[in-house]
């Protein structure tokens, strides 16, 4: 099984810590669903069904996994309950892969382009600005020279946020007053990462306007700006949200992936939630991959998803 992709046991401890209580609630349940019951049967299934439901994963993805197990009961004939755990980390992360595949990140690792352009969109409180800082850190720390662009100009003091948190990164921050043309400062942050040879460009963007036509029309506007300065940029689009809203994060996927063409998902605020399954969900019904998961505030609280230990430290015994 692999390791989380860049620090691994001190980070598997993380996630692992991160995730407990979700873990705790969906072992608490799974507990439930099967006690007195010797083989995995309808009425477990049922009952399996109940847990992940409950457990943010969402209906359609549940019936997903419900129906891979299903045909491995009808292909084994007979499975054991106290195979049941070990049976959905498969069964999960083989669904995960459909959408993971290449996905792994190496902060150290060569750049196909330089600088490379990152677009962080969602919405306000959702961990933007953290999740910027923390990548903007592991990047930094990898060698690479970063720049951010504050081009969240809408919302009262954004604009000091991220720069407390770059200040805490130890990177440059490209910005302008606030009421200021976001696509004049993403602009800015190109010309600037371009002529000092940054390796890696961030740039926020707002999380809310004065509607959603508004916000969606600014990001598609902040995108063709862009590409007049770096051809092709930007070159990922990362949506980050709020797992520790469960069921609402479904809906703020939605929108922005309706209205913009999100590349990679950020998952944060899993640490003290029970609702951890939504990141299981999400990448299944988006068809977006899972890039990074946020379970803590500090900088280096930033986790790059490996599907494999997601669901081992989410179904595996204590």
């Amino acid at each position: 099984m692999a390791l989380l992709g860049f620090l691994g046991r001190d980070k598997k401890e993380s996630l692992d810590k991160g995730l407990e209580k979700t873990k705790e609630s969906v072992f608490h349940k799974i507990s439930r669903a099967v006690a007195g019951k010797s083989k995995v049967d309808d009425e477990v299934l049922d009952k399996l069904e109940e847990v992940l439901v409950s457990s943010d994963v969402g209906v359609a993805t549940t019936l997903n996994i419900i129906e891979r197990i299903e045909a491995r009961v009808s292909r084994d004939k007979y499975l054991n309950t106290s195979e049941l755990n070990s049976i959905l980390k498969e069964e999960i992360a083989a669904l995960l892969g459909k959408n993971q595949e290449g996905t792994d990140t190496d902060f150290s690792a060569p750049l196909e382009n330089t600088p490379y352009v990152i677009m962080v969109v969602g919405v306000n409180g959702a961990g933007k600005t953290t999740t910027i800082a923390k990548l903007a850190n592991q990047y930094k720390l990898a060698g690479k020279k970063v720049l951010i662009g504050a081009a969240d100009t809408f919302r009262a003091a954004a604009i000091d946020q991220l720069q407390i948190w770059a200040d805490r990164a130890g990177v440059q921050v490209v910005k302008q007053q606030m009421g200021s043309d976001p696509a004049s400062v993403a602009f800015d942050t190109l010309k600037s990462a371009v002529s000092g040879n940054y390796d890696i460009a961030i740039i926020d963007t707002a999380g809310r306007l004065h509607n959603k036509i508004n916000l969606m029309t600014e990001l598609s506007k902040i995108k063709r700006v862009m590409e007049k300065v770096i051809p092709n940029s930007p070159h990922e689009v990362l949506l980050v949200l709020d797992g520790s809203t469960g069921q609402n994060a479904f809906e703020q996927a939605k929108q922005f992936t309706s209205s913009t063409n999100v590349t990679a998902l950020a998952i944060t605020k899993l640490d003290g939630t029970a609702k951890g399954g939504v990141v299981i969900g999400i990448s299944d019904q988006f068809k977006i991959p899972v890039k990074y998961i946020g379970v803590g505030e500090k900088l280096e609280d930033l986790l790059v998803f490996n599907r494999f230990e997601f669901v081992d430290s989410l179904f595996s015994a204590k």
